[in-house]
C-alpha cells in the first residue's frame, strides 16, 4: 500500500467533506500542519469542526480558515494571539467550546485509547463544570469530560518513512502524536521522508498503522508567534 502522495490536494482528495471533525496538531505555530491546512482551505471544505491547541494566528496555520469563515467550531484551548478568531467569537460566527489546556490533551489521549470519558480535577466550580456531571472521590470532587475522536486528523512531523512510522521534533510533540492516534484517519506532512526502516524502532513516536496518506514538505515555514529580543550591548 503506498501511503506517500504527490502533494496535500492530493493527499486529500475524497477525504474532507463538509460539516467534518477535524483535529490539527501542532502547539501554537510550532509543528502545525500548515500545508495540509492550506490544502483543506482550497478544497472549500465549510461547516467544520476543529480540534487544535490553537486557532493560528491572523493568516497563518488555521487562521487561513478563519478568513474564508470554513470553520464553524472550535474545540480549543488556547487561542489569544487571532484577532480575526475573537472578532468571529463575539459577533456570534463562531462556536466555541474552551478547555484547560491538560483536560484538553487528555481528552484526545482518551479519544485515541478507546476510553469514552474520564474525571478531572480541573475545572470543579468554575464555568467548565457547568452541565456536566461531577461526582466525588475519595472525599474530593471531579467532574467528568468526554473522550475527543476526529473523523481525520492532520499532523507534522519533522521525520517519516514510506510506511507512515513518525518522529516528531520537540514542542511540536506535544499534540501532534496523540492526535495520530484519534481519529478515523490520519494524514501526515514530514519534512525529511526516508525509506521504510531507516529510523530507529525506539525512536519511533507514531507507529505507522496510524498513519494512512503522507505528503513530503521539506523546508516548511517555520512561524514564530511573538518575537522578543532584547538590544545588543554596545562593544567599545
Amino acid at each position: 500500500m503506498n501511503k506517500v502522495y504527490s502533494d496535500a490536494r492530493s493527499a486529500l482528495a475524497g477525504v474532507v467533506k463538509d460539516g467534518m471533525t477535524i483535529m490539527a496538531g501542532g502547539f501554537g505555530l510550532c509543528g502545525i500542519p500548515e500545508t495540509l491546512i492550506e490544502a483543506i482551505r482550497d478544497s472549500g471544505a465549510k461547516d467544520l469542526t476543529f480540534i487544535s491547541n490553537n486557532a493560528g494566528v491572523d493568516g497563518v496555520g488555521l487562521g487561513r480558515l478563519l478568513e474564508t469563515r470554513q470553520i464553524r467550531k472550535m474545540i480549543s484551548s488556547y487561542v489569544g494571539e487571532n484577532k480575526l478568531f475573537a472578532q468571529q467569537y463575539l459577533s456570534g460566527e463562531l462556536e466555541l467550546e474552551f478547555n484547560p489546556q491538560g483536560t484538553l490533551a487528555e481528552r484526545i489521549r482518551a479519544g485515541g485509547a478507546g476510553i469514552p470519558a474520564f474525571y478531572t480535577k480541573t475545572g470543579v466550580g468554575t464555568l467548565i463544570a457547568e452541565g456536566k456531571e461531577v461526582r466525588e472521590f475519595n472525599g474530593e470532587k471531579y467532574v467528568m469530560e468526554t473522550g475527543l475522536f476526529a473523523d481525520i486528523s492532520v499532523v507534522h512531523a519533522w521525520k517519516g518513512d514510506t510506511e507512515g512510522n513518525l518522529v516528531y521534533r520537540k514542542t511540536a510533540r506535544n499534540f501532534n502524536p496523540m492526535m495520530a492516534s484519534a481519529s478515523r484517519m490520519t494524514i501526515a506532512e514530514v519534512e525529511n521522508l526516508v525509506p521504510a526502516g531507516e529510523i530507529d524502532p525506539d525512536c519511533i513516536h507514531t507507529p505507522g498503522i496510524f498513519v494512512k496518506r503522507m505528503v513530503h514538505v521539506p523546508n516548511p515555514v517555520k512561524h514564530i508567534e511573538q518575537r522578543t529580543t532584547r538590544k545588543r550591548e554596545e562593544t567599545v
